[in-house]
């Protein structure tokens, strides 16, 4: 995209945003209109920042194109337990279609005997990602994949394990002939399934309230959320970080969140933690006082970017709860309650020199929680658990 048409899409948001909110001025609970609207101030776009906008059609890999086959495969696959290490941990069991295709909790529930360190993300509309978990230690959902399912505190598969229990089930050996071509199903191929029934779990923009604003619907905004799209774009600035048509520039920052204090108070936690630590090649006393969530510094092993972690995606935040990189916050008021405090400690290592006091008023506060609701479908994706093939027994060749 050029510079002069990134600027024009920019301009066209600053135009909405100030349009709308001159319809939209505060008023009370119930939101009676006021008899003189006025524009608040800071209803313009910030210069610099990708505009909010429409999910653009989902990026397809030349090596992984998309087929009605593969999908459906990729479907059975997620749901399928064997593709793990003790058949109890599927893709679906740490991001389920119940929870935001997430798991619900502060923290992934791990391989058993274990427990998981951080919060697991959502997968919806991870299509357009081109970095995945809260490091962006990989770069493709077909990376994403295998990371999960063959990770120490996740699935904890083998890859030929695996792979040879497919080959057991002679449905999936058909699929996969079918599909890619090949005699035997390989487990390369079985992520590749995975990667592409992920792209198809894409917001609908029919059904997000943002969306079909930005499409010409002008009334699919509350007026609350028309105030917090101007608070968005201005006073509290979440655009600096939060631009584009994800509502996320995926870069890194250290926002000072609160610790999560299990893992002071559960032995598992902190073994999981401590553990995670050391296979990330942290220093020796690093590992022995591990206390805090390093982020992307177990990546670049740079000071500097201790306690950053990635910028998430705010759509679908109504169903992605809770928040952070370790759960911390279950509501959005919460969230925006700790931007407009300025974030955490100032001692915290490497604090963004973005994040501080907002100076938002309650009713700003509520507008702008609107506005990112306004950002989320108005049902959630839901989806049906498929029906999975048997093991059967392998023909002894003559």
């Amino acid at each position: 995209m050029t510079t002069n048409r990134r600027n024009l899409i920019a301009a066209t948001a600053a135009a909405l945003v100030a349009g709308a909110v001159a319809l939209a001025p505060v008023v009370n609970a119930a939101d009676k209109p006021a008899a003189k609207p006025v524009a608040p101030k800071a209803a313009a776009q910030p210069a610099g920042f990708p505009a909010l906008g429409p999910l653009p059609p989902v990026p397809v890999p030349a090596d992984n194109p998309q087929a009605a086959a593969k999908i459906e495969l990729g479907k059975m696959l997620f749901w399928d337990s064997r593709l793990s290490g003790d058949g109890s941990s599927p893709c679906v069991v740490c991001h389920e279609p119940s929870k935001g295709w997430g798991d619900g909790g502060e923290i992934s529930r791990g391989y058993p005997g274990t427990q998981h360190w951080r919060n697991s993300q959502t997968v919806l509309n991870s299509a357009f990602y081109n970095k995945l978990f809260w490091e962006g230690n990989v770069t493709s959902l077909e990376g994403q994949a295998p990371a999960a399912a063959e990770g120490n505190v996740a699935g904890n598969g083998d890859p030929a394990l695996m792979e040879m229990r497919l080959r057991f089930i002679p449905e999936y050996v058909q699929r996969f002939k079918q599909v890619f071509g090949i005699e035997w199903p390989r487990i390369n191929q079985a992520w590749q399934a995975i990667a592409a029934f992920e792209r198809t779990l894409v917001s609908d923009p029919k059904k997000v309230p943002f969306d079909r604003f930005m499409a010409g619907d002008r009334s699919a905004l509350s007026p609350s959320a028309l105030r917090g799209m101007a608070v968005y774009h201005g006073k509290a600035g979440c655009i600096q970080c939060h631009n584009g048509a994800l509502a996320a520039d995926h870069k890194f920052y250290s926002l000072g969140v609160p610790e999560n204090e299990v893992f002071k108070t559960e032995p598992l936690y902190q073994i999981t933690h401590r553990w995670e630590h050391y296979q990330k090649g942290v220093t020796h006393a690093g590992y022995r006082g591990a206390a805090l969530d390093m982020g992307l510094y177990y990546q670049t092993k740079n000071p500097k970017d201790i306690g950053k972690f990635r910028t998430p995606s705010l759509r679908e935040l109504k169903v992605t709860a809770p928040y952070m990189h370790n759960g911390i916050f279950y509501t959005l008021d919460e969230v925006v309650d700790f931007y407009n405090k300025g974030g955490g400690d100032a001692n915290w290592p490497n604090k963004s020199p973005l994040i501080k006091p907002l100076g938002l008023s309650e009713q700003e506060k509520k507008d702008l929680v609107a506005f990112l609701e306004a950002l989320s479908m108005d049902e959630p994706l839901l989806m049906d658990t498929p029906a999975l093939p048997s093991y059967q027994p392998l023909k002894a060749s003559k």
